[in-house]
């Protein structure tokens, strides 16, 4: 996906927000590009993935963003340790194409939502009508998004966009807010 489409893909989940956010599992960046492109001045993005080679091209992205784009080497789905962050909370969370490789989506999503502030968004990016594949092993389709938001501490789940995937079925952009 190229970086113009994920902005247009993201533009309605993220609205006008602005803040402290995680991008986890952050792959090269194609997605961490898209929200530094549509948050507000003086916003954060902590770019997250356990790939060491994903995580050094994240630094590139953090020295060319007008957002400050701070690379982490960690595994989402265990307790993580945000740099700087200390005791604050996140304004928002984005989980593209990697909510799907959890077992235990809800209860990772859960844990991750602790992290939040109330009136937080979380954005997910998945694949909508999809057999699991190693690529996505545990799929997440559109019609399980507000039961899965609403189970992790979320409210108003909506999906605000839809496009056909190139790879199979439809890609779907779901979004909550932390109660």
């Amino acid at each position: 996906m190229e970086i113009h489409d994920a902005i247009e893909l993201l533009r309605d989940a993220v609205g006008s927000s602005r803040g402290v956010w995680a991008d986890l599992g952050a792959g090269a960046g194609t997605f961490t590009q898209a929200l530094a492109d549509l948050l507000g001045p003086g916003s954060s993005i902590y770019a997250v993935d356990d790939d060491a080679s994903s995580v050094r091209s994240l630094g590139v992205l953090a020295n060319a963003s007008r957002v400050r784009v701070i690379p982490v080497k960690a595994d989402f789905t265990r307790p993580l340790e945000f740099p700087g962050l200390d005791d604050r909370l996140l304004d928002g969370i984005l989980l593209a194409n990697s909510l799907h490789f959890v077992r235990d989506a809800q209860g990772v999503l859960g844990k991750l939502v602790e992290r939040m502030r109330a009136g937080g968004r979380v954005i997910v990016v998945e694949y909508d009508r999809r057999a699991a594949s190693r690529w996505v092993p545990y799929p997440i389709p559109a019609s399980r998004w507000p039961d899965l938001a609403s189970a992790a501490g979320l409210t108003g789940a909506t999906i605000t966009a839809t496009r056909p995937s190139a790879y199979q079925g439809t890609i779907y952009v779901g979004a909550a807010t932390k109660l």
